[in-house]
């Protein structure tokens, strides 16, 4: 290995150990009590080595924002096959929202540092681009709305459905619920399973909203 490969690897453990200390470190205080000094000090790194990674606390937390995103799609994309209907489609990704939520605090941690971010904004914007600070919600957002529009083309939902604004409005609500679970529970494990339930209830009352006049509605129920 040349001493540029060593030097362009440990570059990489340092900013990756940064990304997870800050983590931990947001799941035990949570996002806005969180400084770059207490990162730094977990790091075991000085504060100007801290910058020379990331230039603010709140892009360190937009790229933990983007790697919890990619992460996400990237588990429900690989289990998403060709043929699926919409409403097989939105199945598997509650699926893989449960798997992840029970298996992680990934989400828990996105919602909560989206609304450190952007604490005047909805957890995303319809008139925002995909390249704006909103960028890793896009993620979340365009998953939905490609599956409501494939729904509606199929004959599921309503042609008149605005799919951005159901996918607007589905996210916004489960902002709000995890972050009012997070603050009465402190994002305990045992917290997971009511805010599983909530979200369920939400989403399939939408669903059932949106779907056209002779449905099967047990075709709109979600898994556990």
């Amino acid at each position: 290995m040349s001493i540029q490969e060593r030097r362009e690897r440990e570059k990489a453990e340092r900013k990756a150990l940064i990304m997870r200390c800050a983590r931990e470190l947001i799941l035990k205080y949570g996002a806005e009590k969180v400084s770059m000094r207490d990162i730094a000090k977990e790091t075991e790194l000085s504060k100007a080595t801290l910058y020379l990674y990331f230039p603010s606390k709140e892009e360190l937390f937009r790229e933990i924002c983007i790697e919890l995103a990619v992460r996400f799609t990237e588990y429900v994309q690989a289990r998403l096959s060709p043929g699926l209907s919409a409403l097989e489609a939105f199945k598997l990704y509650w699926k893989s929202y449960v798997d992840i939520f029970s298996q992680s605090d990934d989400m828990i941690m996105l919602f909560n540092m989206r609304r450190y971010l952007a604490p005047e904004y909805p957890f995303i914007s319809i008139e925002e681009s995909p390249d704006s600070a909103a960028g890793p919600a896009y993620r979340y957002f365009n998953m939905i709305k490609h599956m409501i529009e494939q729904g509606i083309a199929e004959g599921v939902f309503e042609p008149d459905t605005n799919a951005a604004m159901f996918s607007h409005t589905v996210l916004s609500l489960f902002s709000l619920i995890v972050e009012n679970a997070a603050k009465f529970s402190g994002a305990s494990e045992n917290a997971n399973p009511n805010i599983i339930g909530e979200m369920k209830n939400i989403f399939q009352i939408m669903l059932r909203g949106i779907a056209r006049e002779g449905v099967d509605r047990s075709l709109l129920v979600l898994g556990c």
